[in-house]
């Protein structure tokens, strides 16, 4: 049998049954499209699912395709066996609808025996208990021997996922030889050992699982085949384990090469040599696929990944950065059957390099310290990490959490995890009280003095919301940085830019600065010492570096939508002096997509009449479609023209003039409309107060203005679909309304007099005396404090002298109330005790005068004992 190597059996596969009438489809990306059950590809199959249960149409009934996978549940075992690993590439033959179990069985002996070659007395198949229509093909039409067809479990041999397609298996194992055996009398096909291996599976989806252990039979079945081509390697190039199949053999010599070790000489050194052999494989292809590394979800696997295989290169002595190097070999090995390995691979090593370099920063330091924390438990005699201790690792030294688990589970130690959390929790918590409303970068935030005072930028968004530039500074949330990578959040500084910066009132603007590697997410801009312009916001794909290429694009309709607002606002202030008087002044601005803001001095609110005549002349101006006109002029030039300045702006010697017609000439260095029939609409929203002398305008332009009324629109008809009328018969509706609830507040308290009236005959049977004090302690139903209140009046002056104390429940809440005659209290009653008292009965509190007090309580249902204690606390007032 000839030793093919892993790029020429793929390539067999695959060109197998393409000749059998498949579609060989190119690997799916690792990262699952519009399946969040997954957080990366898993199965040859994973990526098909759509088609299996009918939800999208295949290209062809039979696909054939290799599958790059990652699975990462048995992490914690990589290294420690040649067994296990993360990353591997999965042969699948797929049929939806189309061929079953015959031609599936029948083809994959073909391939194993005919095409490979593998010798057939080494291959045992296997079938599902019940399943004898594999059994008989296996005998039959392929004539394996009965007895050398092994019928297993469901446990082994059927496929299923809960509820949905399923189906029995029918597995191919390959006897390597005792060499790989356990020794064991009987050592057979189904034995935990090496020898047998599986190296195919075919699953034929016959049956729907209800859920309920329901099985029936589906109209149209499918073949789901899978093989692990490292596994095939290995039974082809008769080798150990997959890490020593020929691709990842020279990867994992380049490793030894690297540390200066001999793989099989020592245990320990083994597992760091297979751990980095495999995680880089892993980290290579996620990258290639887009993924990066990141603090949640497959960015963070990515990231735990790269860092283990950092730290154990270490371990075994490779000094500096090394992970680019390995992958360049991943690449040379896998670039045949995966060509964007190639294409990609300076974006690879880019990724890694700063991915290693911000780990190399943490690592050194956090193992000192780590080694210093085993010390003391080793003093102690604990086995136990301290939570807090834990905590001060990751969260002042930046020790990834499952870094120090690792470390100290290698040697026997545990970590609190319970008391880690614990103080993460009081952190965020921490974190939310002190938070205060600033820019993500924080008030404090001190990155940008960093940064060398001879970096510019160039403005070109008067004239374009596009241009090409190149990136001169990158800063993370903390530090000058030379790249940054999706979910990093940072500053991206560049030589040119369209993107308008946060000044004179205007808003920043937003868009996307952008290469073939990478995209980030501009949130804001800002304007720095100098003349620098920074772009804030978040990497939300791939990589940027200091000196890439970039395309920077500005948030079009957000950025036309500020122009209206920046130009209405200069119309405004025109408006606002012609209306109110030259004594309007501005003192302050905001202009954004959705809005802008007016803060001007004036000394009381505006009349609706005046807010309608300033909305009726910005209107005016807008209609009249007025050229917006832009100079730029010496600064005593401008003035003479009457410019006015607006508030907070600097000007140089140069400045910027804009002109609405004769209307408006103001300085600014602002962004606006060609024309002010853009503008298309203006409307005041609100006029209010902010200080003593100043009042502040909000307003609409535009679509914004549409959007408004149409919101007013339909909150009117709301309100008179309530009233039970129309838009044009609210007014009229509203006035009987409020006719009518006059009416019945009268008739309300007319029947709460009478109810009161006509407790007064119940109640009076129930005084009783304590020490010659008349007592009377009732409840009535459904009134409220204000009716208590008549009731114990009318009550006390029936009763001559004496206490009484009246209880009510009323929309589940509990009214108390006391009172307590003169010749009462000076044998000692005091009302406010006995409120205090009886409203701890019933869940609430309160208290008063001796002669009167009331409380409130929250148990209704403990209002009769609260009753019937009260001749007992009396009783102890009494003297």
């Amino acid at each position: 049998m000839k030793k093919y190597g892993v790029n020429e059996l793929r390539k067999m596969y695959l060109d197998f049954f393409e000749s059998k009438g498949h579609l060989v489809m190119k690997s799916f990306s690792l990262v699952p499209q519009n399946d969040k059950s997954l957080l990366l590809i898993n199965a040859g199959m994973a990526p098909l699912k759509p088609y299996f249960t009918g939800a999208e149409i295949p290209p062809r009934r039979r696909v054939a395709t290799c599958q790059k996978c990652i699975r990462t549940g048995d992490i914690e075992n990589v290294g420690k066996t040649a067994r296990h690993g993360t990353f591997f590439e999965m042969l699948g033959n797929f049929s939806f609808g189309d061929y079953f179990k015959h031609e599936a069985i029948n083809w994959s002996w073909e391939f194993l025996t005919e095409v490979v070659g593998l010798d057939s007395d080494r291959l045992y198949p296997s079938v599902y208990v019940d399943d004898d229509e594999a059994f008989d093909i296996w005998n039959k039409e392929v004539g394996i021997a009965p007895e050398r067809i092994f019928r297993f479990g469901k446990e082994d041999n059927f496929w299923e996922h809960g509820a949905g397609p399923c189906g029995p298996c029918s597995e191919i194992y390959y006897d390597r030889g005792e060499k790989y055996g356990c020794g064991k009398p009987g050592c057979t096909v189904g034995c935990d050992c090496d020898r047998y291996m599986e190296i195919w599976n075919n699953v034929f989806t016959q049956f729907e699982n209800d859920g309920n252990g329901n099985y029936t039979t589906l109209k149209n079945k499918n073949i789901d085949t899978g093989m692990g081509l490292e596994r095939l390697a290995s039974v082809v190039q008769d080798v150990d384990s997959i890490f020593d199949v020929d691709t990842v053999c020279a990867l994992r010599n380049h490793v030894c090469k690297m540390a200066g070790k001999v793989y099989q000489e020592n245990y320990k050194d083994d597992v760091s040599i297979r751990l980095i052999t495999d995680h880089i494989r892993s980290a290579t292809f996620m990258i290639s696929d887009g993924i990066m590394p990141t603090n949640e979800g497959r960015g963070y696997v990515l990231r735990r990944l790269i860092r283990r295989a950092a730290r154990h290169g270490k371990l075994l002595g490779i000094e500096g950065k090394f992970l680019a190097d390995l992958s360049a070999t991943v690449i040379e090995g896998s670039k045949d059957g995966y060509p964007e390995l190639e294409e990609k691979k300076e974006f690879i090593f880019n990724v890694l390099n700063n991915e290693e370099n911000q780990f190399n920063k943490t690592i050194d330091q956090g193992l000192r310290i780590l080694n210093d924390l085993e010390e003391d438990l080793k003093a102690k005699g604990e086995k136990i990490l301290g939570g807090a201790d834990a905590f001060k690792l990751y969260d002042t030294y930046g020790f990834p959490m499952d870094l120090t688990k690792e470390i100290l589970e290698e040697k026997g130690y545990e970590i609190d995890e319970a008391g880690f959390q614990a103080e993460m929790d009081a952190q965020r918590k921490r974190a939310r009280e002190s938070r205060e409303v600033t820019n993500y970068m924080g008030a404090d935030a001190t990155v940008y003095d960093q940064i060398d005072v001879s970096v510019t930028t160039e403005f070109t968004g008067y004239t374009t919301l596009k241009d090409e530039s190149e990136i001169t500074v990158l800063t993370s949330e903390t530090e000058l940085a030379d790249s940054l990578v999706e979910g990093q959040k940072g500053t991206v500084f560049t030589a040119k830019t369209p993107f308008y910066a946060t000044m004179g009132g205007q808003e920043g603007d937003t868009g996307v600065i952008y290469t073939e590697n990478g995209k980030f997410q501009v949130e804001d801009t800002i304007k720095l010492r100098g003349g620098k312009y920074g772009h804030v916001g978040h990497m939300v794909s791939g990589m940027l570096s200091k000196g890439d290429k970039v395309t920077l694009e500005v948030a079009e309709q957000e950025r036309l939508d500020t122009c209206k607002n920046h130009s209405a606002t200069h119309l405004l202030q025109k408006a606002l002096k012609t209306v109110l008087g030259s004594h309007v002044e501005q003192k302050g601005s905001l202009v954004t997509p959705t809005r802008l803001r007016f803060d001007f001095a004036h000394f009381q609110a505006m009349t609706a009449e005046e807010i309608a005549k300033v909305e009726e002349i910005v209107n005016k101006e807008i209609q009249a479609a007025i050229p917006v006109v832009t100079k730029v002029m010496p600064i005593e030039e401008a003035k003479k023209t009457g410019a006015m300045a607006l508030f907070g702006e600097k000007y140089g010697e140069e400045v910027r003039v804009v002109s609405i017609g004769d209307f408006s000439v103001e300085l600014c260095g602002g962004t606006h409309v060609a024309n002010t029939s853009s503008i298309a609409l203006f409307k005041i929203v609100s006029e209010a107060g902010v200080a003593a002398g100043v009042r502040r305008i909000e307003a609409l332009t535009g679509n914004n203005v549409l959007a408004y009324y149409k919101e007013m629109e339909e909150k009117m008809a709301e309100a008179a679909k309530a009233l039970k009328t129309t838009p044009a018969e609210m007014l009229e509706k509203i006035a009987h309304l409020q006719k009518e609830v006059k009416d019945l507040q009268s008739e309300n308290e007319s029947l709460k007099s009478k109810m009161a009236q006509n407790s007064l005959g119940d109640v009076m049977s129930k005084i009783t005396e304590v020490k010659g004090v008349k007592v009377l302690a009732t409840a009535v139903d459904g009134v409220d404090m204000n009716g208590l209140r008549d009731l114990g009046d009318q009550l006390k002056e029936k009763l001559g002298e004496g206490v009484v104390v009246l209880a009510s429940a009323k929309d589940g809440k509990v009214s108390l109330l006391a009172m307590a005659t003169d010749g009462a209290m000076k044998k000692g009653a005091h009302a406010g005790n006995l409120i205090k008292a009886a409203a701890a009965i019933v869940g609430g509190g309160g208290g008063g005068r001796p002669n009167m007090a009331q409380a409130g309580g929250k148990n209704p249902d403990a209002i009769p004992e609260a009753i019937a204690k009260i001749p007992e606390l009396v009783e102890g007032q009494i003297k």
